[in-house]
């Protein structure tokens, strides 16, 4: 890619990271190439769709997931590691509000721009849910797509403005129906 190229795209993904995690997902496309100071066209050229874009946004947050997951893997308890990751899980959902729905259709659909990230990001979920069932830490009648969903539906509460103010209950509700060493609360 030629310098200039690169420049535009570097300035685009940092200016998409900005308005996509004041926005949301649908933030307009406009407003983020006009912010990068560069026209649409150019943003189009390096980002053809929403989804590529959100794609190479989400990507560096889910290969800190990833690598958080393996860091986890290895430092004490596993429900404990467990607990961590899914909360990093949900505030990196959480960040860039209105993808949930892109990162479930991207399970399903190997042709989605997101869908490598989001089965390598799921599966290091799965690895942390298998050590703390394996130590257990985990119920074993739930698996590593219940974890992606129970940690996609907290990630939207939180974006309902309704509802924001009950996550971190929720969270404390669902970790301890997850781990079989916490008290249910009452």
């Amino acid at each position: 890619m030629r310098a200039d190229a690169q420049k535009n795209y570097d300035r685009l993904l940092a200016v998409a990271r900005v308005v996509v995690t004041e926005e949301g997902a649908d933030a307009s496309l406009r407003d983020i190439a006009r912010r990068a100071g560069v026209g649409l066209g150019t943003l189009q050229r390096h980002f053809p769709t929403r989804e590529t874009l959100l794609e190479a946004l989400l990507r560096t947050g889910f290969d800190e997931l990833t690598t958080r997951a393996a860091e986890l893997e290895t430092a004490g308890p596993a429900g404990d590691a467990l607990v961590a990751w899914l909360r990093d899980f949900v505030a990196c959902a959480y960040t860039y509000r209105g993808a949930i729905a892109s990162m479930v259709a991207a399970i399903d659909d190997p042709e989605s721009a997101l869908h490598a990230s989001c089965v390598t990001m799921k599966a290091a979920g799965a690895r942390m849910l298998t050590r703390a069932q394996a130590e257990g830490a985990a119920r074993t009648d739930i698996d590593g797509i219940d974890l992606y969903a129970l940690g996609g539906a907290l990630a939207w509460v939180g974006d309902q403005p309704a509802l924001a103010s009950r996550v971190d209950h929720l969270f404390a509700i669902i970790t301890s129906a997850i781990l079989t060493d916490k008290p249910a609360l009452t």
